[in-house]
């Protein structure tokens, strides 16, 4: 599984209303709940705030990658949001988090659960690639930005 199976042209946005933590994971949830019928908005939501209970998912760089496992999902789902200002997540280094990758798997989805972060992290651990994602003008440049990386190419 990949980052481009998971993730849906309608789901990836450049999100301009946002202020603070809080209101970024409600916007993250309202545009996964898009992708899971069966799943509302503030289940989703719930889900989310659980986790950052349990520990920021602000993984430093200005990037956070907010995800649950959610009883009634059948498959994995993401969405991503870039703020034009960032927002306090309380991430590791402290810098203010302008790009959310929002992550859905089934409950009992532990292993494509892991592998699915550590590539994501792998991405926006690549300052190139976090640069190009932060210049994207529009969603649709976004999204094609996802979909282009490639970590192998990246290292050569």
């Amino acid at each position: 599984m990949t980052i481009a199976d998971i993730i849906h042209p309608d789901r990836v946005r450049v999100v301009a209303d946002v202020q603070s933590k809080k209101r970024a994971l409600e916007r993250l949830s309202e545009i996964l709940a898009e992708a899971t019928p069966y799943l509302t908005a503030t289940e989703i939501f719930t889900g989310l705030v659980a986790r950052e209970k349990l520990g920021s998912t602000g993984i430093g760089d200005g990037v956070a990658i907010p995800h649950g496992r959610l009883k009634g999902l059948d498959e994995c789902v993401g969405a991503m949001i870039r703020l034009p200002q960032g927002v306090d997540f309380e991430a590791s280094d402290d810098r203010p988090v302008d790009m959310l990758f929002g992550l859905l798997v089934p409950q009992e989805s532990t292993e494509a659960h892991l592998r699915i972060l550590k590539a994501l992290a792998e991405m926006f651990a690549d300052e190139d690639c976090l640069k190009r994602l932060r210049a994207a003008e529009d969603d649709k440049a976004l999204h094609a930005l996802l979909l282009d990386y490639d970590p192998i190419a990246q290292a050569s």
